[in-house]
């Protein structure tokens, strides 16, 4: 009788802890055509394959908010993607706009440590309003969440990380897109530090939340963002379609794939495509495409530093990074946002041991006042640097 009880006990908290934020707030969302946080996890992980941590965690400053913050807002634990073992934390933004808390905190450190630990990829779901009051307020509470680790990851390169950023992203979901090494933003996203209406507050600023933060921001000016999305489904293909060309962690090769059929047919339309004249353009991903795997190229931050390309493809079935000049922008002169991109790249490519392929055409980099402005002569040194740190092989 006794271990009835418990059993009932137990079954009953498990069904008020999936019920998240309730019936009505899930019910506002689906008919906006917004996913919840448990139909993103069925939509990205293997059919059944999703073990939750944390399932009973709630607010640990105030007990009495227990019935209000069923899994304190974020949703975290292990399963597969395309048969292989990844972490997974998903904001649940039906319980107090998945508000950075203590308990929740927590939940994410153990997922980082246990990715870093295990081998084992990082997926990060943000959907979010901030920190939460009382949990940040004061040194204490701001050391009892940093000090979780949710905004320091010493260790992030030892394992692939993908974020994507939907709806209201402020405070930690903003963070932990920029730590990753693939992030995807939700057209419906404002990714930023804070909301307008706290901007507004506290400095008497008006804009709009596009404005502030929105992905033509990210994607085109601050280069925040690897990639764009239009529907829910878009954004959960392409993280696994990144995932795919990445090892588990930094001390194996990536994975082979099948090579598809009529991969390097094209090869000598290559020389269709340049033109004879040095000082005439040309579009550089034709002739990426005709030389990798078919369908293979995986753009990178495709709207940010556009004088250079910088994606994943195969050849042969094995990963590579590849990067380009691009003749089309600026007549594939690097400018100071290419640079930075081309950094990260490197260092990604660098982390999980994908060699990369260097397509060069390039009268140089950027000159004048504007390239001044931005920095130009730092960013080239830390491009120069990044390539003589190299320990991948590269072929040009």
């Amino acid at each position: 009788m006794a271990f009835e009880a418990l059993l009932q006990e137990y079954e009953a908290r498990r069904a008020k802890a999936l019920a998240g934020g309730g019936e009505e707030k899930y019910a506002k969302r689906t008919a906006k055509g917004v996913w919840n946080a448990r139909q993103r996890i069925d939509y990205l992980m293997d059919k059944g394959s999703f073990i939750e941590s944390g399932l009973f965690g709630s607010s640990a400053v105030y007990p009495e908010m227990e019935d209000e913050t069923q899994t304190d807002g974020k949703l975290a634990g292990f399963g597969r993607i395309n048969e292989r073992d990844v972490c997974l934390v998903v904001n649940d933004f039906t319980v107090k706009g998945a508000s950075t808390s203590a308990t929740n905190s927590k939940k994410i450190s153990h997922m980082k440590r246990t990715a870093v630990e295990r081998g084992m990829p990082l997926v990060l779901i943000g959907e979010s309003t901030g920190a939460r009051l009382p949990d940040a307020m004061g040194s204490r509470g701001m050391g009892l969440l940093l000090g979780n680790d949710n905004t320091q990851f010493r260790r992030l390169r030892e394992v692939p990380t993908a974020a994507a950023a939907f709806g209201p992203s402020f405070g930690s979901s903003t963070w932990l897109m920029c730590q990753s090494d693939f992030a995807i933003m939700h057209k419906s996203a404002i990714m930023a530090v804070s909301s307008p209406g706290l901007v507004s507050m506290a400095l008497g600023e008006k804009v709009s939340a596009e404005e502030l933060g929105g992905w033509r921001l990210h994607a085109e000016v601050t280069g925040l963002v690897d990639q764009v999305a239009d529907t829910e489904e878009e954004v959960f293909d392409q993280i696994k379609k990144f995932l795919s060309y990445m090892p588990g962690h930094h001390r194996e090769a990536p994975p082979e794939a099948p090579v598809p059929a009529g991969s390097g047919a094209d090869m000598a339309k290559v020389f269709d495509i340049l033109p004879e004249s040095r000082t005439q353009v040309y579009d550089m991903k034709r002739v990426i495409k005709c030389i990798v795997d078919r369908d293979s190229l995986f753009e990178m931050k495709p709207r940010f530093g556009k004088s250079a390309v910088t994606a994943l493809a195969r050849l042969g079935g094995k990963s590579v990074g590849i990067i380009a000049n691009n003749p089309l922008h600026r007549g594939g002169a690097l400018d100071a946002d290419a640079c930075r991109k081309i950094v990260d790249f490197i260092v990604m490519c660098d982390s999980f041991n994908i060699p990369f392929v260097m397509l060069v055409d390039t009268p140089g980099f950027q000159i004048g006042t504007e390239a001044e402005r931005a920095g130009a002569p730092g960013k080239i040194m830390n491009f120069m640097h990044a390539l003589q740190m190299v320990t991948m092989r590269t072929c040009r």
